[in-house]
């Protein structure tokens, strides 16, 4: 990192370098399980398929290691420098964690993005500060500072960042104490803000045990998301950006989400009407499909295993989704002109 760019660096340049870093991260390291893990599961017998899903799972492991180092390279630091700060991440992250009754590390989920972001940051607020001072010891002092310091920071400060997972994930369970129309609208809501959020959708559904009506309410307001998304992004991007959306890239929105959080109206919009049919038609699902929506069919292959009719799957997981979203569309922007999508949607990675 040159000192011309340190001397442009201000908090918000960083901070959205860091939703930037983390949005293409989370992309690159989740899609691949996401779109061909729910369909390869029918198939998991044949040998050459169940390891194409290991490969999956085994790469969405290393989620902390992608996000840290795109972080990185969003500083433009040198690629040394860069998979060092990847290696902190990792180490921090929590996604490997020492059972002591196997006696042996274990590697499950994906971590947890908030503490990969923030370590991250620390590792590359070190890089900056350090700059060039330990000049030909450098590939070997720096992982062991960095590498080492950044990583146990990371670690102290994972069980209270875990925290904030765990508090949204009780407020969301206690919707399910409310009448089934009303806890399928709150829930649907708050995945279909959690999706574009630095949260996993996929951990905090799993770490409250959604099921039922509440995991199909959970799955249905990612949906809603991915929809809105979709219709907005077809004319303000690129193809490929609006492919990856549909394929489960919703979390690069994100850098727009706190640019302009005005994009969350459709997605409530949206979310609130398509709830309503999971619950009349008691749209079910599991702890496992809950933070997943439309990303590879989990949401909509969950509900039929769940016993949702193949004409009732097709109305309520996309009919109904797809033309709340258009309404939303002219609503608010051809009718309200609240704001323009071409600026509001634009990829800001």
């Amino acid at each position: 990192m040159t000192n011309d760019t340190c001397s442009k660096m201000t908090p918000k340049v960083f901070f959205n370098k860091l939703l930037a870093g983390t949005a293409q991260g989370t992309i690159i390291a989740l899609i691949p399980n996401a779109v061909i893990g729910a369909i390869l599961k029918y198939f998991a017998d044949i040998a050459v398929i169940n390891m194409i899903i290991n490969v999956a799972l085994i790469f969405q492991i290393a989620t902390p290691l992608i996000i840290a180092a795109l972080i990185a390279k969003q500083f433009d630091l040198a690629p040394t420098k860069t998979m060092i700060v990847g290696g902190a991440a990792f180490a921090a992250s929590g996604v490997i964690k020492f059972d002591n009754e196997v006696g042996a590390f274990i590697a499950a989920g994906t971590g947890d993005i908030i503490n990969i972001m923030l370590t991250a940051a620390v590792a590359v607020l070190m890089m900056m500060w350090i700059g060039s001072k330990f000049g030909s010891v450098e590939i070997i002092a720096l992982p062991i500072v960095v590498g080492i310091g950044a990583g146990l920071i990371g670690m102290m400060m994972y069980p209270y960042v875990t925290q904030i997972t765990v508090s949204i994930g009780n407020l969301i369970n206690d919707f399910t104490n409310f009448q089934p129309i009303i806890m399928s609208i709150l829930i649907s809501c708050s995945f279909a803000l959690l999706i574009i959020s630095p949260l996993t959708t996929v951990g905090i559904g799993m770490a409250i045990q959604l099921n039922g009506i509440s995991a199909g309410a959970a799955a249905m307001g990612i949906a809603a998301t991915t929809i809105v998304l979709v219709i907005n992004s077809w004319r303000a991007n690129k193809s490929g950006v609006t492919l990856a959306i549909a394929l489960g890239g919703m979390k690069m929105m994100m850098p727009n989400l706190f640019k302009y959080p005005i994009i969350l109206l459709p997605c409530l919009f949206t979310a609130t009407i398509a709830a309503i049919p999971t619950a009349i038609f008691n749209i079910s699902g599991t702890s496992n499909s809950a933070g997943f929506g439309l990303v590879g069919l989990v949401g909509p292959l969950a509900a039929f295993d769940q016993g949702l009719g193949a004409v009732l799957l097709v109305l309520c997981w996309f009919i109904i989704p797809i033309a709340a979203g258009l309404l939303a569309h002219i609503l608010f922007v051809k009718i309200f002109k609240l704001y323009d999508n071409r600026v509001v949607f634009k990829y800001q990675g």
